[in-house]
C-alpha cells in the first residue's frame, strides 16, 4: 500500500524554487524593437545638426595659402583620433562667444559648425585674405550608469550620437537592464529635463531625444523582476544550491 506523501517542503527548498522562478524572465522583455511587425510605414527621422551652446567646447582651424598665417592661427597640431590630443579648444563662454586671436569675441550660439566657420572667416578677412576656417566639437560626453556592462563618462565626436550608439559605448545592457526603463538627463537652458525611453518601441527613432546631447546622462534601470542584488547568481548556481540541498535532505533521512 502506497503511503501519503507529504508535500510540506521545507523552508529552504520552497525558497530557492521561488527564487529561480522569480529569476525567470519574459523574452519579450529582453528584446529590442517588439512593434516591428505592426510597422505600416518607414519611422521619420529627426536627425538635425547640433546647433553651438554655450560651453560646448570647438576646435577652430585657418588654412590660408600663406604659411605665416597658418602658423600664427594654429599652434597646436591635427585632431587626432577625435581626441583632445593637444588640440587648441576654443571654450564658448555663457554668453555664446569665442575668444578668437586678434578679432577678439565672436558669437556663434546657436550655429552650426559650417554657419560657425563662414563667420569667423568673415571675421577674419578684414586682417588675412583668403583664408579657410574649420569648425569642429571636441569633448563632447555623454555619461552611461545603471545596468550597463561599463559604466562610465564617454567621449564621442559626432554631430549626432543616438541613444543605441551612446549604450554601446558602455558595452550594453546587462541581463537585468529593463529596455523600457531608460531614464535620459538633459540640461536645457536652466532646467533640469528628465525623460523616460523605451528602447523597444521602434517610433523611438521619432523622438527629440533620440539624438544624445553633449552632457547628456542616460541611466538604464534593472528590470522588476531581477534585482541586480542578485547578479552574481546563476541557474548554475541555484540548481547545484537545490540538489545539494536535497542530497543532504536525503541522507540525514528527512521526510518530503
Amino acid at each position: 500500500m502506497l503511503k501519503r506523501m507529504n508535500l510540506n517542503f521545507p523552508k529552504e527548498v520552497a525558497f530557492l524554487l521561488l527564487l529561480l522562478t522569480a529569476s525567470c524572465v519574459p523574452m519579450k522583455q529582453l528584446n529590442y524593437f517588439n512593434d516591428l511587425d505592426d510597422l505600416q510605414e518607414p519611422g521619420v527621422n529627426p536627425r538635425m545638426q547640433k546647433i553651438i551652446m554655450p560651453f560646448d567646447k570647438l576646435y577652430i582651424k585657418v588654412l590660408s595659402i600663406d604659411e605665416k598665417t597658418n602658423q600664427l592661427f594654429n599652434a597646436t597640431e591635427e585632431m587626432r583620433s577625435g581626441v583632445n590630443n593637444g588640440v587648441l579648444g576654443y571654450l564658448v563662454d555663457e554668453k555664446g562667444n569665442v575668444n578668437f586671436p586678434f578679432v577678439g569675441n565672436i558669437n556663434v550660439v546657436s550655429l552650426t559648425t559650417a554657419q560657425a566657420s563662414e563667420k569667423i572667416q568673415k571675421a577674419l578677412s578684414d586682417y588675412v585674405p583668403q583664408t579657410s576656417v574649420t569648425v569642429k566639437y571636441i569633448d563632447n560626453q555623454v555619461t552611461v550608469m545603471g545596468e550597463v556592462k561599463q559604466q562610465g563618462v564617454y567621449s564621442f565626436i559626432q554631430d549626432k550620437l543616438n541613444i543605441y550608439e551612446a549604450l554601446g559605448l558602455g558595452g550594453g545592457l546587462t541581463q537585468y537592464g529593463d529596455r523600457k526603463k531608460i531614464i535620459l538627463i538633459r540640461n536645457v537652458g536652466d532646467k533640469i529635463m528628465h525623460y523616460r525611453l523605451n528602447l523597444s518601441d521602434s517610433k523611438i527613432a521619432g523622438k527629440d531625444y533620440y539624438y544624445i546631447l553633449p552632457n547628456d546622462v542616460i541611466i538604464v534601470e534593472p528590470m522588476s523582476a531581477i534585482s541586480s542584488s542578485y547578479q552574481n547568481i546563476t541557474y548554475t548556481t541555484i540548481l547545484s544550491s537545490i540538489t545539494t540541498l536535497i542530497a543532504v535532505l536525503l541522507f540525514t533521512n528527512v521526510k518530503f
